[in-house]
């Protein structure tokens, strides 16, 4: 954090120009921005931070994941609650597989005797840490499995790691691996491991990252404790996320069903998380050489590779069953434009107690919910329709959001203007992620909000965090492209809606992430001890759904879309210059003998062949696309907006809700067809990390050459049908 003089120094050096211009609102004429800016302050009124802590004690009071009692019963309050607050809700509900495990073995068998817990004990001072009922340590979605082999340490588990392993001589093949969180999404782990004949694979917390290296452990401090383990999910969802078994439809109880052997994205081989207690003693049993530097953790061991002596045995059983998940919708009827939604959602299901993630956020959306039906007592309605939406079974695959999304597709995509996703919130920044045709949108609902510590705007201090940083003055403010992770998935990848997803972060101390110890005593001691960052999500958040349901059109821009896109051209451009230079130096050092030699000092393995050089590929189908696309926006940024009469703004926005669907690719990306935009997309081998123009980047980064050729022709034919759209746009305004 920075000291507060600081702040105010570089608030004042660089940011007195943005605070004396006038504010705009995108979308709004100046006087329905008045009359907003008016409405939003009475929303701000409304707002309550007991509400927030009420909620937040009681949600996280039991466990409450997928399929469990208390899941069904944090649903039914929450419908409760939009219900008396005048909203049309309903639960809907799906029936996704879902795994829970009946046997959970992991012991060392050689060359020394080693039974791992497995067990989070409870914590002095954090209330809920002695109920045993909620899920324990284990990986969801993976598969059964009764596997003994030598131990193998592979770093994060990537594909980088394996090539390094490659190089060293050593072979995962019928072994069993050893990752440490961090460096991907943990189901990249277990799916490499797979690739390259691993038998089993764990996971490790590594104090470097996660633990007492960062800062003091739990209850002393807010990390993670030597017996604290992330659970989560390894479903390959980078292929599809939700139900495994009705990929592209919903998991209604008539859903047609694959058999589960035929689920693409179940894991192939065991895997199972531990604590860094639990593997210290393995990782200490190991052999083989010295692990690199840059692989080494914060455990007191000497880190080795193996294999070697040290021998483990997993054994894992789960429970295979259709479990209901129960999506809250709150529907509330626009007065002008009803068939257009603003659709707002949050998912309501923790691996345990989840009261950082995602109650945290899940309190502040119902607090929204809550101001917003308030400022209706006062006669207001909204312009168009608002849907809030409490998602169930996120955490393990994107349940519930996906399979309501599938389901109601056709109408979503007729009808939902933008969706707006939270997920847990706690101390320091705003982030901000999504569509960039809502990036502007999105800065000035960040410019509008007060942030709690340092009673400047969110945005600003944001820029000067960036000043501080770089030395540099703060250009636009920029939102980050969304990969997955969230429940915003289904909604912008598959689909085609305009998406943000937001929240504030960077000062929690959040070392308890997917633990049993994300608990209310944790979130109010270390990660928003008032809730003041909670309220003013809400305060965001609100601004964001009432402004999307008043504007006089809808706020999408295509400027920063456009300048946007046209960067990652260049990056991909860059990428294939990348890979002709590697080529031509590996090519030209293993003429000389060089890689040999080297290879022969380390006692590795002869290297691999020398790769094909890198052709000629064709970006001018892309260049060409961009072009015209800029063409289109300059037009559309001179076009007047802001006095069409109720009918031609409705026109507008209709167009203006297809901008984003015409990104889509009804295709699908090379291997996953359930992944249709052609922007933005979560890597097949980072997860949660985002790959953009990912059908382009992928084919360079996998050396496919034909396929980056096929991939830049329809990138460009989806930026192609976008330039349409705006041009569309265009004229309506005239």
């Amino acid at each position: 954090m920075l000291p507060r003089p600081l702040l105010s120094l570089l608030l004042t050096a660089t940011l007195v120009s943005a605070q004396s211009a006038a504010p705009a609102l995108a979308g709004f004429n100046a006087t329905t921005a008045a009359k907003e800016f008016d409405l939003e302050k009475q929303f701000d009124g409304t707002l309550s931070r007991q509400n927030l802590d009420r909620w937040l004690k009681d949600f996280s009071s039991r466990p409450h994941h997928i399929g469990s009692p208390g899941g069904k019963i944090v649903a039914e309050k929450i419908a409760a609650l939009l219900k008396s607050w005048g909203y049309e809700t309903e639960i809907e509900t799906f029936y996704p597989l879902f795994s829970t495990p009946k046997t959970r073995l992991l012991e060392m068998t050689s060359p020394e005797r080693f039974t791992a817990r497995l067990v989070e004990p409870p914590v002095e001072g954090d209330a809920t840490s002695t109920q045993t009922d909620g899920l324990p340590v284990y990986n969801a979605y993976s598969t059964d499995g009764d596997v003994t082999g030598q131990l193998v340490y592979v770093n994060y588990g990537v594909p980088a790691d394996y090539e390094r392993l490659e190089r060293m001589g050593i072979d995962v093949k019928g072994k069993i691996v050893i990752a440490r969180y961090f460096g991907s999404w943990r189901g990249i782990k277990p799916k490499v491991a797979a690739e390259h004949g691993a038998i089993g694979c764990l996971i490790y917390s590594d104090p470097k990252e996660d633990g007492y290296y960062v800062g003091d452990t739990y209850p002393k401090g807010g990390f993670r404790s030597p017996f604290s383990a992330q659970r989560g999910s390894v479903l390959d969802m980078p292929v599809y996320p939700g139900d495994p078994l009705t990929p592209g439809v919903g998991a209604t109880k008539e859903a047609k069903r694959l058999e589960r052997k035929e689920a693409q994205t179940i894991t192939r081989i065991p895997v199972l998380p531990i604590s860094y207690g639990d593997a210290e003693p393995l990782l200490r049993a190991l052999g083989g050489p010295v692990a690199p530097a840059e692989w080494r953790g914060a455990l007191p061991i000497t880190y080795h590779i193996g294999p070697g002596t040290a021998t483990v045995h997993l054994k894992l059983e789960f429970d295979w069953k259709l479990t209901p998940a129960y999506d809250v919708i709150a529907r509330m009827k626009g007065a002008e434009r009803p068939g257009e939604w603003i659709v707002r959602g949050n998912h309501h299901d923790g691996w345990v107690f989840g009261a950082t993630d995602p109650l945290s956020g899940t309190v502040e959306m119902l607090e929204e919910a809550r101001g917003i039906a308030e400022l209706t007592k006062q006669g207001w309605r909204p312009k168009r329709s608002i849907v809030f939406c409490a998602w169930d079974g996120e955490e393990p695959a994107l349940l519930g959001s996906t399979e309501w999304a599938e389901q109601h597709a056709s109408e979503l995509q007729q009808h939902a203007a933008v969706y707006i996703n939270t997920d847990s919130t706690g101390r320091g920044f705003v982030d901000i992620g999504g569509s960039h045709s809502l990036e502007l949108f999105a800065g000035q609902a960040a410019r509008d909000v007060q942030d709690p510590t340092y009673k400047v705007s969110a945005l600003e201090r944001v820029q000067a965090a960036e000043y501080a940083r770089t030395g540099t003055k703060p250009g636009e403010f920029t939102i980050d492209p969304l990969g997955s992770g969230s429940d915003f998935t289904p909604f912008l990848q598959h689909l085609g809606i305009a998406t943000l997803n937001f929240g504030f972060g960077g000062e929690e101390d959040y070392g308890v992430y997917h633990s049993n110890y994300d608990s209310y005593d944790h979130h109010v001691k270390f990660e928003d001890p008032d809730l003041q960052y909670a309220l003013t999500t809400a305060q965001l958040g609100g601004r964001m759904v009432l402004r999307l349901a008043n504007a006089d059109v809808l706020p999408l821009r295509f400027e920063n879309l456009s300048k946007t896109v046209a960067g990652y051209a260049k990056e991909v451009t860059k990428l294939t210059d990348e890979e002709r230079e590697k080529t031509a130096n590996y090519a030209a050092l293993a003429a000389s003998g060089a890689l040999r030699l080297a290879a022969d000092s380390r006692k590795t393995s002869i290297p691999a062949p020398v790769k094909p050089p890198v052709p000629f590929i064709n970006f001018a189908p892309l260049q060409n696309a961009l072009a015209k696309l800029q063409t289109s926006v300059d037009a559309w940024s001179k076009a007047d907006t802001s006095s069409l009469d109720s009918a031609r703004a409705m026109a507008l926005d209709a167009i203006l809700i297809k901008a984003e669907q015409s990104l889509l690719d009804e295709r699908g990306l090379p291997s996953r067809p359930w992944f249709k935009h052609m922007l933005y997309a979560p890597g097949l081998y980072t997860g949660y990390g985002v790959k953009t123009l990912p059908g382009i980047r992928e084919a360079i980064e996998q050396r496919n050459w034909p396929e980056a050729e096929i991939q830049i022709g329809r990138v460009a034919n989806a930026l192609g049908a976008l330039a349409a759209e705006v041009d569309k746009a265009t004229a309506a305004t005239h």
